[in-house]
């Protein structure tokens, strides 16, 4: 029987194949000119009018990671919908069921890939323009408030937090290692290795002591005056979360709420879209004091140990500030290494904590720092990155 007796795509079909291609390279698939042969050839081998083989053809073509797939369930639909020639040479046999699911968190990414120009010559002039301006537009974006930022600049601040790396800041251990350069003998290693010499010494061995990378752990205010804060500075939690392993997060506004297993997830608007999907109080109300006590009662003991860093991230607009808030922020600070307290509030060079919950619990940090820009995000990391000061408590302004 012969395989295939379909000519080969041509004409619409394959010009639709390999712009649908374009858009997925430019969604972020690892969609190359091999995998756009490799389609149009096992095109020939099905009925091209089927519209569910059409996709399972070009699913098992284009999609090679588990986390890809949504994505290009989004972009077939988006595509093939607007694509007049789709009309021409679909029938009514209907999708898969995870292909009839619109996923919504890929779906600014899917249609701004879509609308980009088919081709650079398209806007020369424009883009000779942006090309130009393309460094001082950085710099700007760095000192750029993010509550002020149009949704472009906000997703061009999302892809450079993306790409940003904290530096693993060591803890010593009491075990040790082999190490070359270690401090302490390895008598066993040095005695068994001079039975070769006829139990001369000759070459010592030493250990060292094992390093391991300090936890982290975030607590998160996800108050109306916090929302676009905290949505940005958790696309740099999950950008570390990748390299670290050892990080905990929380969002907190009326209740407590653990979403370190829902950022773990590889695609950051997937990971985003499951954090959000996890909480019912978004944008709500504050209630520090309540959400504290549950984390120092349900969770301190699992995620504080070995010397972990506490990262708050909160206004401190408590609407009960009271002794209640005091205690537990002392109980929090005695339970973890180091606290460090990001608070936008600080852009304001001539802020005062005049606030009651504020002025509670600026005791009890050993660090105070804004976390308004890209700027303060990049000085988190090197604070994160170098040795706590030996005097606990700063204040760092920020005017930028």
């Amino acid at each position: 029987m012969p395989i295939n007796h379909l000519a080969p795509p041509t004409g619409h079909m394959a010009d639709n194949v390999v712009g649908f291609a374009r858009a997925l390279r430019a969604a972020g698939l690892p969609v190359g000119p091999g995998s756009v042969i490799d389609a149009l050839n096992a095109l020939q081998l099905i009925e091209v009018g089927n519209r569910a083989d059409f996709y399972a053809t070009l699913e098992a073509i284009f999609v090679k990671r588990h986390e890809h797939a949504l994505i290009f369930a989004q972009a077939f639909d988006l595509f093939f919908r607007a694509a007049e020639e789709w009309k021409s040479m679909l029938d009514s046999v209907p999708l898969p069921d995870h292909a009839k699911k619109k996923p919504p968190p890929a779906s600014r990414r899917v249609q701004e890939a879509l609308s980009q120009p088919a081709s650079r010559e398209e806007r020369p002039q424009e883009q000779a323009q942006e090309l130009k301006l393309s460094v001082s537009d950085r710099e700007i974006l760095q000192k750029k408030d993010f509550a002020q930022m149009s949704a472009a600049e906000i997703a061009e601040v999302t892809r450079a937090i993306a790409k940003m790396s904290l530096p693993q800041a060591e803890l010593e251990t009491r075990r040790y290692r082999p190490d070359a350069r270690g401090l302490r003998l390895d008598m066993r290693r040095t005695i068994r290795n001079s039975l070769r010499t006829g139990g001369e010494i000759v070459d010592i061995r030493k250990l060292g002591r094992i390093d391991k990378p300090a936890p982290i752990v975030a607590l998160l205010d996800i108050s109306g005056s916090m929302s676009e804060y905290t949505r940005l500075f958790l696309h740099f939690l999950h950008a570390i979360t990748d390299a670290r392993k050892r990080v905990s997060v929380f969002l907190f506004g009326t209740r407590l709420t653990n979403v370190t297993r829902a950022l773990r997830q590889r695609d950051p608007d997937e990971a985003l879209a499951s954090c959000s999907s996890s909480v019912e109080d978004w944008a709500g109300g504050t209630r520090i004091a309540t959400s504290l006590h549950t984390f120092n009662k349900l969770w301190a003991r699992r995620v504080l140990g070995q010397g972990a860093i506490v990262l708050l991230i909160s206004d401190g607009l408590e609407r009960e500030a009271d002794a209640k808030l005091a205690f537990e922020m002392d109980r929090l600070h005695r339970s973890c290494r180091r606290l460090i307290w990001l608070n936008p509030l600080l852009r304001y060079s001539a802020f005062e904590p005049k606030a009651q919950g504020i002025k509670m619990m600026l005791p009890h940090v050993d660090e105070f720092r804004p976390v308004h820009n890209l700027s303060s995000i990049q000085g988190l990391i090197a604070a994160l990155s170098a040795p706590p000061p030996p005097h606990h408590r700063s204040l760092i302004r920020s005017v930028a």
